[in-house]
């Protein structure tokens, strides 16, 4: 992740040039002071005391200036290292196919591109303002210290090991703990972003206070993780704090011994004493960046899993020259098994050949491949086995951008965006005219309930669309895969909630407007296909009946019992 600092190459050198001044200036101090001690006051000579002291003064302005510049070029550095690596997630997670969605939690998509950023954000800040300071003050403060007595360093060699073994073990106990606690967050996101998707049905069912015991346990499960792990870090201080005190008694100690044999002075013991505080707290310092590497470890080591997931469907290396204006479809023996899926093939020797300007309907139970099937056409899956072909070339050897700029689609869940219902409308073309966007939603049977709004199509729509009905968002959904003026049109249930009135004339403007545009329509309900010019039932992933209405009347027993059923209970609900 490195490659993402490279840009800012300046301001990365800058950051520990500036440290490494400020450093300088604190590794002097001690000696300038222990001159005072024995000097200056030693001798009663104010002038000297003076005259050193504001050196001193001056060195740590320029120290100042130091860590001002340190801090300022590390920032710039953090910053635009997040920016870039969450601008990199982003394009990636935009480049995934259906396959690797179903890898990756949204919940947990979302911490990657968030909260674990901001772990590395910080640990690379830290690092250009720490990485220098740290080891420069301990190698210049045992250098200063055992120039100034050599008697004395022996408790430096007891020290120092005893701190880097206590990094040692906390950090090894810590980082698993710290892993942990990313993934309690991604179980927090997921239980709020469920809740707030699903407020209505929770309120409907009243089953706020289970929701409440949800979140309680998943936050509370969060806390205890983050306290164990900071338990383990908060460790470190108190522990090293302990070793730097006995070290200052020692030297104190042995140096007061050394005072009294003439071999040490005061002004030398005091700086002594500067010198073992500075390296001793750089050692924790030290461990405290280590610790903080360690958690941002954790939060590198999943966002890498983001930026190297292969993605599966991806462009050819050339791409088959666009055929235009045509919109055949056809299925060649195709199977499809989600990617590291060892139980049975979702769909299974699929072969289907769909003309130009014919509507296909697709009937079938919950889970017998409906979705799957039409999202081969645009290679939102691509076939394990068996070939999905458009206008006689294999999907596959499309352009992606090409290839799905020819195809609309209707999903069937309705997603709506913030903004104007212009604005939705037009993210089927966005250089459509208003006169384009009132005719698509005209076919679509949205005109009219869109110019009942307050502001037409310049109303300002809710997050997902809540201030619209079911029927009204899967209306505008259609306007937009309509202004694509698309080759094949695809429907996924897509008028589930639009009533068969609306129904009846939407199929209507569609016969009349879009003849030569390829139609699937997913349905549960059979007056929703029954025109169409082709009819396929699936059942477990296989094609068991394909014909018009009157063809799979005769032929299918599964598709007559679809359709006794649903007039029987049309006329109990006429009745």
């Amino acid at each position: 992740m490195l490659k993402f600092l490279k840009p800012f190459l300046p301001a990365v050198i800058a950051a520990p040039l500036f440290m490494f001044l400020e450093v300088l200036m604190d590794t002097y101090l001690p000696r300038i002071m222990a001159d005072i001690v024995d000097i200056g006051v030693a001798n009663r000579d104010l002038d000297y005391v003076f005259r050193m002291g504001a050196q001193m003064v001056l060195m740590a302005f320029v120290g100042v200036i130091g860590g001002v510049g340190c801090i300022i070029f590390s920032t710039l550095a953090g910053q635009y290292f997040g920016r870039d690596i969450r601008s990199a997630l982003f394009r990636k997670v935009q480049s995934f196919s259906f396959a690797n969605l179903d890898k990756f939690s949204s919940a947990s998509l979302i911490t990657r591109l968030t909260n674990d950023v901001t772990q590395v954000q910080q640990v690379i800040m830290m690092l250009l303002r720490m990485m220098v300071r740290a080891p420069l003050l301990i190698i210049g403060g045992i250098v200063m210290a055992y120039n100034l007595n050599k008697g004395l360093a022996f408790i430096f060699w007891i020290a120092i090991p005893l701190v880097v073994v206590l990094m040692i073990v906390i950090i090894k106990i810590g980082f698993p703990l710290f892993m942990a606690s990313q993934d309690k967050l991604d179980r927090l996101n997921l239980v709020v972003r469920e809740n707030l998707a699903g407020v209505r049905v929770v309120k409907a069912f009243m089953r706020e206070t289970r929701e409440k015991e949800k979140f309680g346990i998943a936050n509370e499960d969060l806390k205890n993780i983050s306290i164990r792990a900071f338990r383990i870090v908060m460790a470190i201080f108190p522990a090293s704090m302990t070793i730097m005190n006995l070290c200052i008694i020692a030297v104190l100690w042995f140096g007061g011994i050394r005072i009294s044999g003439g071999s040490v002075s005061t002004g030398d013991i005091m700086a002594y004493i500067n010198y073992m505080t500075q390296i001793l707290m750089s050692l924790i310092m030290l461990s405290m960046m280590i610790v903080g590497v360690s958690r941002g470890k954790a939060s590198v080591d999943r966002i890498n899993e983001v930026l190297e997931a292969r993605v599966d469907i991806t462009n050819p290396a050339s791409p088959s020259v666009a055929v235009t204006g045509r919109g055949e479809v056809e299925f060649r023996d195709a199977l499809f098994r989600y990617p590291e899926s060892t139980g049975d093939p979702v769909l299974t020797n699929i072969s289907l050949t769909v003309e130009r300007g014919e509507t296909v309907g697709i009937l079938g139970q919950t889970g017998a491949g409906k979705t799957t099937l039409v999202g081969l056409i645009p290679r939102l899956y691509d076939v394990t086995s068996g070939a999905v072909l458009v206008n006689g070339r294999d999907v596959r050897e499309y352009d992606l951008e090409d290839l799905r700029k020819r195809i609309g689609v209707v999903l069937q869940q309705s997603i709506l965006f913030t903004g104007t219902i212009r604005e939705n409308i037009k993210w089927g073309n966005p250089d459509a005219s208003d006169d384009e966007v009132e005719t698509a939603a005209g076919i679509a049977q949205a005109h009219e309930f869109i110019m009942q709004q307050e502001n037409g199509y310049d109303t300002e729509l809710g997050q997902a669309g809540i201030n619209l009905s079911g029927g009204q968002k899967q209306r505008l959904a259609i306007a937009r895969a309509l202004l694509k003026n698309p080759e094949i049109l695809i429907f996924d249930d897509s008028t589930s909630s639009v009533d068969t009135a609306t129904e009846s004339s939407l199929q209507k403007a569609m016969q009349e407007n879009l003849q030569d545009c390829t139609k699937f329509i997913i349905a549960q309900r059979i007056s929703s296909v029954i025109q169409a010019d082709k009819i396929i039932v699936l059942e477990g992933g296989e094609i068991t009946a394909s014909g018009n209405h009157q063809q799979l009347m005769k032929t299918s027993d599964v598709y007559r019992d679809i359709y006794y059923s649903q007039r029987k209970e049309e006329v109990l609900v006429h009745e």
